[in-house]
């Protein structure tokens, strides 16, 4: 089952919270009783770590006394007593899951990590244990197998039809010895990719380049020089300036420090996080990790893992990723090309006798865009307050779709600095509830994404409105201060808040028909990029935290030129990932004896003297990758392949680009961005309905044809 998934993945999610564990007795463990809370939300405020051990031991009991009775029932098997009682099982087991995996991800520490690793075992055995029972899976093959004569509409029948292939995939039809060993596989992923998410955690925040010297500052902006101050201050290091590896520090560091010689020790920091032969080394759990995954394909039928997961996306096939991967890298390498030019003759112009290397591109790209288009990203960002981006991405969202948003004070929330907004549709009725939680720490995991603590579901024939979540890492302001965010942090929040649209208006009845492919997901967050900066939409949002003024024309244009330009660099990081991610998960003895015969034996067995390392730069030079652009995410911190959230599916940002950047064309067409005829008809066909109908189907239903790829070559200025 698709949920089920969730038991064996909450161990891959960081953890929260801490406190010494206590036996909690059910009358005060807020996960025994109906939140009594505003929108019904968790109460947060009321979760202890004590509480989650018990609830998880409590909800693996009742699950298991649920499947008891579904297949103990003496009726013969129908619709509503096995694939809807399966559907509906583990209701108290997903109420712990849900909290503890969003919030692990946002203030985690030790506690909480032994915690995981302590429940990681269970939860994987819970998960196999119901996949490979033969007698729950008898009683959904008899529904199965007389599906079409049962009068089902067509969401009950696609929860049929995923309730049957979930068991297939989990195992069902192997033979009993083949079963234990997927057990025991199962449960060694489970573990390897919960160790990869916490040694990159522990890697991440073990660096810290202090910098004592004012003169050593040269370059920074004043935000970000304040930021690194109180960073200092915060561990004990006033009067000095303290950088970290988090993005909203790093990042700028690289684009404007005068120091090269800071610049290549906190660039080269970064790029070999899980890579230091330390206690959070990471090489070994990825092997291990390519390892399991491949003899798990293999033991299911597979040549490899990455035609193991892909059969289930849109993509279908590794030929197909590549083949996209491909159509794109030539063109986005020649122009990482000509960008590279570019910075080597703004070292020439300076007076210096070097080559560029990777802590160099992001400093002389800076120097060469303002060159090229008189522009510096911090004029921006005086117009780019968060409070009013935020208001912008609400703007867009309600002349699109006709929804308003209401902050809401006094709610329980997951971090003190969270904020709560209620949604509501044009109607008048209840959406959802929406908590954004911006800036990053220690105990908060790196990157962006949107998540729930309630998923939308039905209860009695009412709607359930979900609780969604959308966590950044953006720049942390300086006391007193403004959080003046980057045009790539704007578009973040953009694109983030494009997920959130998804979960707020799906209308499922079944959890088990309420996801998307991965290949599909990113359709709805990455076309809603597109409204970012549009011109009509930034004269709404983009006014100066000072003045209140509104972004000048002038200003506007500048970005719209300049917004192209530096799409090399980004396409390449971003597809030598995928290539990474790709490569990895498509090594078999057979189909990748040509490209990587030397990292696999010929009975399909990653050695144990694999070269993760080596195997990463094979894969990439071969490819004609840049010395000076590293991979967006190095094999030891690729958190969203070896995490688990994005096997063999890295390429689905690029795929689904495809998707948005078609999407985006029939809003242009009309004459208006906001046309209300196709947001409608992409709420409808898209946004609502979840995984009941196929992706391409649903996409069709929308566009009226497939999407092609010059629409997305021109979008990123390639063609």
């Amino acid at each position: 089952m698709k949920k089920l998934i969730m038991a064996a993945g909450l161990a891959v999610m960081l953890t929260a919270c801490g406190s010494q564990e206590k036996k909690a007795a059910e009358g005060e463990n807020p996960f025994f009783t109906e939140y009594n809370t505003p929108y019904g939300v968790p109460p947060f405020d009321q979760i202890k770590l004590e509480h989650y051990k018990p609830a998880i031991l409590a909800g693996l009991e009742e699950g298991r006394k649920e499947i008891d009775a579904i297949v103990n029932n003496p009726e013969d098997p129908t619709f509503e007593n096995t694939i809807v009682a399966l559907d509906k099982q583990g209701a108290l087991l997903r109420k712990v899951q849900i909290v503890f995996g969003g919030q692990n991800s946002v203030n985690t520490n030790d506690e909480m990590q032994a915690l995981s690793r302590e429940m990681s075992p269970l939860l994987s055995k819970y998960s196999d244990d119901i996949n490979l029972n033969p007698a729950l899976f008898a009683r959904v093959k008899a529904v199965y197998d007389k599906r079409d004569s049962l009068g089902l509409d067509k969401e009950q029948l696609k929860l049929v039809e995923e309730t049957y292939k979930d068991f297939e995939r989990g195992g069902a039809n192997l033979s009993p010895e083949d079963q234990a060993k997927l057990r025991e596989l199962n449960s060694k992923i489970s573990m390897l990719q919960l160790t990869f998410g916490q040694n990159m955690l522990k890697e991440t925040n073990a660096f810290k380049l202090v910098i004592e010297k004012k003169e050593d500052l040269s370059g920074l902006p004043e935000n970000l020089v304040a930021t690194a101050a109180e960073t200092a201050k915060a561990m004990g290091m006033e009067g000095k300036w303290v950088f970290t590896l988090q993005n909203p520090s790093v990042m700028p560091f690289l684009q404007y420090a005068d120091n090269r010689e800071l610049r290549k020790q906190i660039f080269e920091a970064y790029i070999n996080r899980g890579n230091n032969n330390n206690e959070n080394d990471n090489k070994a759990v990825v092997r291990d990790l390519v390892a399991t995954r491949l003899a798990k394909a293999n033991l299911m039928g597979y040549k490899d893992y990455a035609s193991f997961v892909l059969e289930e996306r849109m993509a279908k096939n590794s030929a197909n990723v590549y083949k996209l991967l491909d159509e794109v890298w030539k063109p986005a390498l020649a122009k990482a090309k000509e960008e590279l030019a570019d910075i080597n003759a703004e070292i020439k112009k300076e007076g210096g006798n070097f080559e560029a290397e990777g802590w160099d591109w992001r400093y002389y790209f800076e120097k060469a865009k303002k060159a090229k288009f008189n522009l510096d990203e911090n004029e921006v960002r005086p117009y780019l307050k968060l409070e009013n981006v935020r208001d912008g991405v609400f703007y867009v969202a309600n002349k699109l779709y006709g929804i308003n948003f209401k902050q809401l004070n006094d709610m329980p929330l997951p971090y003190k600095e969270a904020q709560c907004f209620e949604v509501t549709d044009k109607d008048g009725s209840l959406l959802g509830v929406v908590y954004f939680d911006f800036f990053p720490r220690a105990s908060k995991r790196g990157g962006a994404w949107c998540g729930t603590y309630r998923p939308q579901s039905y209860k009695d024939g009412k709607r359930v409105p979900p609780v969604v979540t959308i966590v950044t890492n953006f720049t942390q302001p300086a006391p007193g201060q403004p959080a003046l965010l980057s045009a790539d942090e704007a578009n973040t929040l953009f694109h983030e808040f494009g997920h959130g649209l998804h979960n707020l208006f799906k209308d499922v009845h079944y959890s088990g028909v309420s996801g998307v492919p991965r290949d599909f997901v990113e359709l709805p967050s990455q076309i809603n990029e597109h409204w970012a900066f549009e011109p009509e939409v930034l004269k709404v949002y983009a006014k100066h935290y000072q003045t209140g003024e509104v972004m000048p024309t002038e200003l506007i244009e500048k970005l719209d030129k300049s917004g192209k330009y530096g799409q090399g660099f980004a396409t390449v990081e971003y597809l030598a990932a995928s290539y990474l991610d790709m490569d990895f998960h498509a090594l078999s003895g057979q189909a990748a004896d040509q490209k990587v015969l030397k990292f696999v034996d010929q009975t399909n067995q990653v050695p144990a003297n694999f070269d993760v390392m080596d195997f990463e730069k094979q894969t990439l030079s071969r490819r004609g990758l840049l010395k000076q652009i590293p991979s967006r995410y190095r094999s030891t911190y690729f958190n969203h392949t070896m995490g688990g959230g994005y096997t063999a599916g890295y390429y689905s940002y690029i795929w689904s680009e495809v998707l948005d950047c078609d999407a985006y064309e029939a809003f242009v067409e009309t004459g208006d961005i906001f046309n209300q005829e196709v947001a409608q008809k992409f709420r409808q066909y898209v946004l609502t309905p979840g995984g009941i109908d196929d992706a391409m189907v649903m996409y069709k239903n929308f566009r009226g044809k497939e999407p092609g790829t010059d629409p997305l070559l021109k979008n990123r200025g390639l063609k």
